[in-house]
């Protein structure tokens, strides 16, 4: 399944940048189980070389949950991926057990603000708080970020001014 959801995706992409030069990343969801197929990076490769697609323009997204299922197996796998090309990112960073130590010892190029820090931002301090100390945080590690569930315009500005790299949600686009 995995295979033909990044093969999909793909021919998506490939189509988009013949059509209109599409340079936008997209982000395909890894789960705890693929990240224990040993094949996982040849069969990424394989894909990746059928499509003759730029490998920055695949992101395989990855939950803090599915990394802690096998820390073990998930680091040489996630190095080789950073090596092949491809983007990685952590998905509903600050909602897992141990976030920090995920972005110092693995390949991550961005992080994901989940949406449960972002929907009341400017207005609960808290809220705002978490969303620009990640932000800061992540860039200080030369992290990108990526904000979840923008839906407001008050909310992308907030998270702009604070220098979040990418926003995404229902005020762009729908799911």
């Amino acid at each position: 399944l995995f295979e033909t959801v990044l093969s999909d995706v793909c021919n998506d992409v490939a189509e988009w940048r013949n059509g209109d030069g599409w340079d936008v990343p997209v982000s395909v969801n890894l789960s705890a189980h693929q990240l224990r197929n040993a094949d996982l990076v040849s069969l990424v490769k394989k894909v990746l070389a059928s499509k003759k697609l730029d490998r920055q323009l695949i992101n395989l997204e990855l939950t803090e949950t599915a990394l802690l299922e096998d820390l073990t197996m998930a680091r040489p796998i996630l190095n080789d991926l950073n090596k092949l090309g491809v983007g990685l990112q952590i998905d509903d960073f600050g909602t897992g057990y141990s976030s920090l130590s995920y972005l110092r010892g693995f390949p991550i190029d961005r992080v994901k603000i989940d949406r449960s820090f972002v929907q009341e931002v400017p207005s609960d301090p808290e809220d705002a708080a978490l969303a620009t100390a990640i932000i800061a945080m992540a860039h200080s590690l030369r992290r990108k970020v990526v904000a979840e569930g923008v839906e407001t315009a008050v909310q992308a500005e907030f998270l702009r001014r604070r220098g979040c790299d990418e926003l995404q949600g229902y005020l762009f686009s729908p799911a």
